[in-house]
This record gives C-alpha cells, structure tokens and sequence, in this order.
C-alpha cells in the first residue's frame, strides 16, 4: 500500500481561502458574542449575521462537506475534512459557519444513513441547512460513558417505545429539536446487543431537564449540557435508528470521523497557542535580554513545534487510514488520536500561558479558556483509558505467544542458531 497525503493544487486554493475567510469574517464573531450562542438559533446573529456567511462558504462548495453529494456535500474524504478542520479549529463560531458543528455533523451522518424519509425531511434536512441544531443524549449520571452500567429504558407498548431513565451532560438539550438517546431496549443480552439509539423529538411530554450543567469557569446553574429525566416519553416505532439492538454499529457511524475531526481542530488551537507564544517571546525583554534569547524559552519552542508535527501527522495519516480501508478497520489508529489529543493540547498551551505570564492565566488572553478544553477533549467521545485498552488490543493482535520457554528474542537460542547457519564460515 503507498503512503499519499497530497492533495491536488485547487484543494490548497480552497484550504487558503476558508484561513481568511476564518480570520477575517469568522474570528470577529468569537470576539463580539463568544461561545455560549453558538447553538441558540433564537438569537438575532444567527438570522442576521450568519446566513450571509455561510452563503459565501456554499459558493465555495464547501459546506457540510463531511456529507454525500446527495445530502448537499462534497463526500470528502478524512484526509481533506482533517485538513479543513485544522483551520476551523480556530474559531468556535467557524464549524456552525460551514455546516460541520458537532454534535449535528454527527447525527446528520445517523439521520441520513438510518432515518426514515420523513425524518430525514422533517429533521436531517433543517439540520443541514443550519436551521435547527440536535443533541446526542448517551452518558448517565451513575456511570458516566460505560454503556455496561447504563440503566436508561426503552420498552415496547404497541406500537410505541417508551423511555425512562436519566442522562448525564445531554449538551445543547435546551436548544435542540431532536436528541438522538441510547436506551437499553433488551436488558436480557449483552448490551451490545441489547442497546438502541432513538430518535426523540424535544416537544415530546416527559422530558424534563433537572438542571444544565456548565464548563468550569461558567456560573454555577448556568451552561447548556442537560441532566435529563425522561419520563414515560413514548414516540413510535419507526423512531427506533436502524432497529432495536444497534446502537453500537449507529455509533460507530458518528464517532470516527468526528474524533478526526476534534484532533485536527486541537491541532488549529495548538498552532494558534504557538503563534501567540511566538510573539510573545519577540516582544518580552526580562533581565536584560528577549525572552526568545533564554534557553528553556527555546526548549518550549522546539518541543511545542516538535509535539505538533508529530500529532499533526499522526492525525493525517490515521485520517488517510480511514479513507483507505474504513473506520472499522482503523480503531488503532483513531484511538491512538483520541488519547493523544488531550496532552499535545495541556502541554502546548501550558507552555504559551507561562511565557506570557500573569496575563497568560487572566481573562484577557484566550489561553486559559483553551488549558482547560484540553480535559474536555480526554472525556468526549470516550475516556483517553478506554481508548488505551482499544489500541493495546489492537496492538497485540499482530503478535503470537512464543513457543518455547524462552522468548524468540532470547540471545543464546538466535546465536547458536546464526551460527549454526554460518558454520562454513565460522569454522572452516
């Protein structure tokens, strides 16, 4: 198999595009209405402001482009979604302004593989065009992602499913249209089989938000990820994704892909923690000298650079993994992304908030907002441990216990036996 991360000159036109058009049209917006209306639709930027942009970004064919033509994307591959999203990791308003916001790209992808017609025009497509945003409710309060302690119920009545139970960390629930809930529909086989993703409208009766949990840093009973109750909420048959029982291969639909996605996306804020740093260290004369001219500063630099490429790369090639043989077969690959995200992210970001010192940790500079996503990215989709076990499995499948007592590395065995092939040689 040759190794090709290249990509045709008219894509680089496009990927130096959306770096201005995020600079100069997109990062404004982070500046004036920050994070936290992103996902509130009501608001008047999102119906004043935002439409005209993303209209450029469609004249650019670049919208949803994680998406089949059929679904108004361009079905790019992992290697040119990772690309885009490196430069979308920039903003928080830029994944909304292409079309590509999680968790809705995720459960666009869902919809459009397992939604029925209706659903897909009464959902997938105001979901595409950025009319109505979704929640994936999953996590419970009792036992956080371990799906093996999930006690959420759905059973059959008739010809309707009816949900009980509690979630934990439902994020967007309060602005969402529809949520997409992983419920134990068989709880008499193993989860794996016996688990279901269903579709839930939010106007359904029963669903109640105990209360929405914020982000450290955010006021106490402030924040826009649900602690959820359903109770009794009863939808129809067909709303049941793919059927009962597969929940795990609807999962693996949204998961892969998207955790691509958030690691380029780190691999944008990294390099943006890099230029700050970069300036930073130019502008700073401390005892005499520019912080640029004391060893340990250069030690960050070079070791903030090194990390980068390494993970950049890492993330390509597991991207080009994928658009080679398919997610299923590039879970070392993807986990192995996911646990490493985390720290290139802290270690990175550390480095650039300690050379700009007391006001590297104040409110004035975006770096302590950045520190402490880096936690965030260790537990969405799958705690970094989870992901260890996963790659540590995968590894060992390539290899076989050895035969003999002794191990097939052990020295005496290989030398008799080299010598043994060379004997002519050795003893002539």
């Amino acid at each position: 198999m040759t190794w090709d991360f290249s990509t045709e000159p008219e894509f680089e036109e496009k990927l130096d595009w959306i770096r201005e058009f995020v600079k100069t049209e997109i990062e404004p917006i982070d500046l004036a209405f920050g994070h936290e209306l992103v996902y509130d639709k009501t608001h008047p930027v999102h119906r004043e402001l935002l439409p005209a942009l993303q209209e450029q970004v469609k004249a650019q064919g670049l919208w949803a482009c994680h998406l089949g033509p059929d679904l108004g994307g361009l079905g790019y591959g992992q290697v040119k979604l990772a690309l885009i999203n490196e430069i979308l990791g920039r903003s928080n308003w830029a994944p909304s302004t292409f079309g590509c916001q999680a968790p809705d790209s995720g459960n666009a992808e869902i919809l459009a593989h397992y939604g029925t017609p209706e659903q897909k025009k009464k959902y997938l497509q105001p979901l595409i065009d950025g009319k109505i945003v979704s929640c994936f409710s999953m996590t419970e309060p009792q036992g956080g992602a371990d799906p093996g302690v999930f006690t959420c119920r759905a059973e059959k009545d008739g010809d309707e499913w009816v949900i009980n139970g509690e979630k934990w960390f439902s994020s967007n629930l309060k602005y969402a249209a529809f949520a997409i809930v992983m419920a134990v529909t068989d709880p008499d086989v193993s989860i794996y089989q016996g688990a279901s993703m269903i579709l839930v409208p939010t106007d359904t009766p029963g669903i109640e938000i105990i209360r929405n949990t914020g982000i450290g840093g955010e006021e106490l009973g402030e924040g826009s990820h649900a602690y959820v109750r359903y109770n009794n909420v009863r939808v129809p048959d067909e709303n049941v994704l793919g059927g009962p029982g597969q929940a795990f291969v609807i999962a693996q639909t949204r998961l892969g892909g998207g955790r691509i996605h958030h690691a380029m996306r780190a691999v944008g804020m990294c390099q943006r923690a890099i230029d700050m740093m970069g300036e930073r260290v130019l502008s700073r004369t401390t005892q005499g000298s520019l912080l640029a001219k004391k060893q340990i500063v250069q030690e960050y630099i070079a070791d903030s650079w090194i990390e980068l490429h390494q993970f950049r790369l890492m993330v390509l090639h597991a991207a080009w993994v994928i658009d080679q043989v398919g997610g299923a077969k590039a879970r070392k690959e993807i986990a192995a992304v996911k646990v490493a995200t985390p720290k290139v992210l802290t270690d990175i970001v550390f480095r650039a908030m300690h050379v700009h010192g007391s006001l590297g940790v104040s409110n004035e500079m975006p770096l302590i907002g950045m520190w402490t996503s880096a936690p965030i990215f260790g537990i969405a989709d799958g705690p970094t441990e989870v992901h260890k076990v996963t790659i540590a499995r995968q590894v060992l499948k390539d290899y076989s216990p050895a035969e003999g007592l002794f191990p097939t590395a052990h020295l005496p065995d290989r030398v008799a036996a080299a010598k043994a092939q060379f004997a002519d040689l050795l003893d002539p």
